[in-house]
């Protein structure tokens, strides 16, 4: 499917932190593992919808660093789902073409969950039309320390003078090394923060904030957000004036 869009500009990686699905089952009387599973729909129709619309780069906040907080239950319900939705989805990112990635640290995941992430991972490894990314177990401030760590390793085995340590460097050394940093972040739910996701990534990422929670996000929310994009002018700290000339 094509879109007639009139956009000038596509970004090449989108982010996206989808939140809202508690909120969304608690209006509707229902635990929160209801909203999780009701999600998967919004997941589908933005991962074909980015494809189609020919984002290069999709990254899903799927599992924080700070959601295994959360009631061991709900934790369990999300795990549970993560496996089937992985297992009924892998035939689809086939047929698109699309490969799985992951960042985050997964040897937190239970061991099936990480099995069924991995085959995945094998099977889709040669899609080329975009790379789908899942932030699982995954932290902003866990990225960079890794980084930091990476870069004194090499440091420690002569391998790299800190003198020679710049933002390059560090970035090479990042979960997303790569991979460019996200163009456009999406977070649904109606909250208006990062929430600890690719802190050092986002410094120059345009973000779109909508009340839409993450069950009831659809194609054209998806397309909405595209369209804003394409209203902002990214300067990279030059003027607008530079841009034109």
């Amino acid at each position: 499917m094509t879109y007639d869009l009139q956009l000038t500009a596509i970004p090449s990686h989108v982010a996206v932190i989808m939140d809202g699905n508690g909120r969304w089952a608690k209006r509707r009387l229902q635990n929160r593992i209801f909203g999780h599973r009701n999600a998967i729909r919004a997941v589908r129709e933005t991962v074909e919808t980015a494809a189609e619309t020919g984002v290069r780069y999709l990254t899903l906040y799927t599992f924080s660093e700070e959601n295994w907080q959360r009631p061991q239950a709900e934790v369990n319900g999300l795990m549970e789902l993560l496996i089937d939705a992985i297992q009924k989805e892998t035939p689809t990112l086939l047929e698109n073409n699309i490969q799985l990635r992951y960042i985050g640290c997964i040897d937190l995941l239970p061991a099936a969950v990480r099995e069924k992430l991995q085959q995945c991972i094998n099977e889709t490894a040669g899609g080329a039309t975009m790379t789908l990314t899942l932030a699982l177990s995954y932290s902003g401030k866990w990225d960079i320390a890794e980084a930091c760590k990476r870069c004194a390793t090499a440091v420690q085995q002569g391998e790299l003078a800190v003198a020679e340590i710049t933002a390059a460097t560090i970035e090479n050394c990042l979960s997303t090394a790569g991979t460019p940093p996200p163009d456009l972040l999406i977070r649904t739910g109606g909250e208006q923060r990062l929430s600890n996701f690719m802190l050092w990534q986002t410094a120059y990422t345009e973000f779109y904030f909508t009340d839409v929670l993450w069950p009831d996000f659809s194609k054209q929310h998806f397309l909405d957000a595209l369209k804003e994009y394409n209203r902002r002018e990214r300067r990279y700290g030059r003027t607008s004036e530079q841009l034109t000339d």
